[in-house]
């Protein structure tokens, strides 16, 4: 039976986990999933942004030794994920990957990672997620199902042409100015990341998540497949 724990960055992602993903996961063989904000993010005076690599290695590392059967994961945004040459901060893999084509962007980060996470633990029971590029660009692969759950079916054409400009969710673009959640704050000022986001994710479903967005897909097939092992 799999324990699972699973890193994740806010308060979003720790109700998607518990409400949305871990369902599924215990219908597919699972002993417990729990999900964990990165550093005591409770604890912090300032709430915004990813820590720095070197504090998630340190407590993704501890957890893996801490108890040898436990499964470790990680689900972060690569929209403002640290990087920079020689930064104490920076993600391995983060800067290089601004030159790579998108297919390959996420996939190149968690390698990097796992590669990084090799050097002290053995790393086949940790799953990197890298989400591209942020938590709201899922919400875009069933854009009425969106606009119903927040009360905003009139918002469903506006969400659709959004959509309808990228091959997948998955590529809305990650620039200050059209970034997915600022995409969907200009056209509903009131949208609340945490509430708005997941009640959005419970009516979409993850089958519309997985048939969507590949990344999303392989990173779900890879927990799916923990349980057949």
């Amino acid at each position: 039976m799999v324990r699972l724990l699973i890193l994740v960055e806010g308060e979003t992602e720790e109700t998607f986990v518990n409400e949305v993903l871990s369902p599924h996961l215990y219908t597919n063989g699972f002993h417990s999933i729990s999900a964990k904000l990165m550093g005591n993010a409770r604890n912090r005076n300032r709430r915004g942004g990813i820590r720095g690599w070197s504090t998630v290695k340190d407590e993704i590392v501890r957890h893996l030794n801490r108890d040898q059967a436990l499964y470790v994961s990680i689900m972060v945004d690569y929209y403002a994920l640290p990087g920079g040459e020689n930064k104490p901060n920076a993600w391995p893999g983060r800067l290089q990957a601004s030159s790579l084509s998108f297919s390959k962007k996420a996939q190149y980060i968690e390698a990097k990672l796992a590669e990084d996470i090799s050097k002290s633990v053995d790393t086949k029971r940790f799953i990197p997620y890298i989400m591209m590029h942020e938590f709201e660009g899922l919400l875009f692969s069933d854009c009425k199902k969106f606009a119903d759950s927040v009360a905003r079916s009139d918002l469903a054409k506006e969400f659709q042409a959004i959509r309808d400009a990228y091959s997948s969710p998955e590529e809305i673009n990650d620039s200050p100015q059209t970034h997915p959640s600022k995409r969907i704050k200009d056209l509903m000022p009131r949208y609340e990341k945490p509430l708005f986001g997941n009640l959005a994710a419970i009516d979409i479903g993850l089958s519309s998540f997985r048939a969507e967005c590949p990344g999303f897909r392989c990173w779900l097939e890879k927990l799916e497949a923990l349980s057949k092992d």
